[in-house]
């Protein structure tokens, strides 16, 4: 049985020139491959960003799909990544309620840092535009979403003792006089979106 093949730019039926044309085959996906530029750590988050979301849509009962999701199923979606955080946040009953860091170990839960799920946000949010949804339409960037990552952060700098301040650039005289220097608490983030949703395989691996 003969193969098609390809010879430059011409197509020949050759058994003999299979061996041949596939190489050519080869080098050329090699080529194209290598002359693509690597993603972003930034793309490459946002893609697996993506790509749990829409897995966690897929599993969600009642059925649902990206067009009708609101700014609740993302809601839904920030509680359940929850399980999955590493930040310690303190109940208010809790003897080391506001403080940094507690002497001694206590029950209270592991949740994602809020630093995180902003960050997860902002990423989802362009995510959706950029797979073609309306900006109009954009559930990362409903109200009650904003509501909700403003009272996680207003909770966890009480709970866990931090400051959560925006950076300000200082004047170039306030640098030369040492003044009005600005304190920056970096919270490191633990959002983990590389979550094994129960019954199907791990997806993506955030952060």
């Amino acid at each position: 049985m003969d193969f098609v093949t390809t010879q430059g730019n011409n197509f020949t039926t050759s058994g003999n020139n299979m061996v041949q044309g596939t190489n050519f085959i080869a080098k050329s996906t090699t080529m194209t491959a290598s002359s693509v530029p690597p993603l972003s750590r930034y793309e490459n988050q946002k893609r697996r960003d993506w790509n749990t979301f829409c897995q966690y849509v897929r599993n969600h009962h009642p059925p649902l799909s990206l067009p009708h999701c609101s700014g609740g199923h993302v809601l839904e979606f920030l509680r359940y990544l929850d399980q999955f955080g590493k930040t310690k946040v303190h109940n208010q009953n809790c003897p080391f309620f506001g403080l940094r860091n507690p002497p001694a170990p206590c029950p209270c839960p592991l949740r994602q840092a809020w630093g995180s799920l902003d960050a997860l946000i902002g990423r989802l949010r362009a995510a959706y535009e950029e797979n073609g949804g309306k900006p109009e339409m954009n559930p990362f960037g409903s109200r009650n979403v904003r509501l909700f990552l403003r009272e996680v952060r207003d909770f966890q700098s009480k709970s866990r003792g931090v400051s959560y301040e925006k950076t300000r650039k200082r004047s170039s005289s306030s640098t030369n006089n040492n003044k009005h220097k600005i304190k920056v608490v970096v919270d490191n983030g633990d959002c983990n979106t590389g979550a094994t949703f129960r019954g199907h395989t791990n997806i993506g691996n955030n952060n």
